[in-house]
């Protein structure tokens, strides 16, 4: 259950609903297993997976849902290799290379032919509200992901106020002042991994693992004129993670504290190890997130007024 990624989405208006309500709004799109014509197909299941039902969790005014999508794989490789063995048949039928239009409507046409064939494969998504902080959080290292689990709760509840995080300082900008003054707040510490970049046309990069950041050679690329996209950081000895230029946390880990708080509290079911798991992880990405926050200069003043 333990988050491993944030995508961080800031609620522009009040979450009024609460589980009983969503719960319903989400019933209307709960997941389906994918047809034999269709590609995909994406719907709510319950985040305690077979140990619960409902498709709200609620834990301490936390709201936590699971997306669930089915996709038939279609290998590339073999939808081309179809496409040119039946475009070579017409060519030698008619006598004329098949191109253009003609090609796309050839694969669309074999595609449609291997779809009830096809291997199916499945993920799950979880995300939660916290309504009272005004966030929506997905368990998501990529926007495109986390966007997809967002535009299904959109579609779900008919609107949903809701834009990816954005802060007054430019991301890049800060983490490269970090590393090279060392001036980030007292509560945050700089592990032992970044990535570089090249603003100017060439864009080199340098991709930094298990190193010592302080180093000569990565303060040369820094007075070079590289910036930092992507840096590795613990927040307050109780979470480690990796923080890229668009704000998304990646390989979230709790470390010792939260887990050793996580494990004080007893439980006998799957069911209440979730609950009490997802109170303690719940409690401290809210403590979390407004320091992260100050750390870029607070939110973007647009973003505050909506909000």
């Amino acid at each position: 259950m333990w988050f491993k990624n944030l995508t961080i989405y800031r609620l522009t208006q009040p979450f009024a609903l609460g589980a009983e309500d969503l719960e319903e709004r989400l019933a209307a799109r709960v997941f389906r297993p994918v047809g034999e014509l269709e590609t995909d197909c994406l719907g709510w299941v319950p985040p305690l997976g077979r140990e619960g039902s409902q498709l709200v969790h609620a834990t301490g005014g936390f709201l936590m849902v699971c997306a669930r999508k089915e996709e038939r794989v279609m290998p590339a490789a073999a939808v081309r290799d179809a496409v040119e063995a039946r475009a070579r048949q017409i060519e030698e039928e008619e006598g004329r290379p098949v191109r253009g239009r003609r090609r796309a409507e050839l694969k669309d046409q074999v595609v449609f032919e291997m779809l009830p064939r096809a291997f199916t494969r499945s993920r799950e998504r979880l995300a939660y509200v916290d309504p009272n902080g005004g966030w929506l959080l997905v368990d998501a290292g990529s926007p495109a992901s986390a966007e997809e689990l967002a535009t299904l709760l959109r579609e779900s509840l008919g609107s949903l106020p809701a834009t990816p995080l954005a802060v007054v300082e430019a991301p890049r900008a800060v983490m490269t002042r970090w590393l090279t003054a060392g001036d980030l707040p007292p509560d945050f510490l700089i592990e032992d991994e970044c990535d570089l970049l090249d603003p100017g046309e060439g864009r080199a990069s340098v991709r930094v693992r298990r190193h010592e950041l302080s180093a000569e050679e990565i303060r040369g690329h820094l007075d070079a004129g590289k910036v930092v996209t992507r840096l590795a950081l613990a927040f307050d000895g109780r979470l480690s993670f990796v923080l890229d230029e668009r704000l998304t946390v990646r390989r979230l880990k709790f470390l010792d504290l939260v887990q050793e708080a996580a494990a004080e509290v007893e439980t006998t079911t799957a069911a209440e190890r979730f609950d009490a798991d997802f109170a303690v992880m719940s409690l401290e990405i809210a403590r979390f997130l407004p320091r992260l926050v100050d750390a870029f200069g607070g939110e973007a003043p647009a973003q505050v007024g909506a909000a």
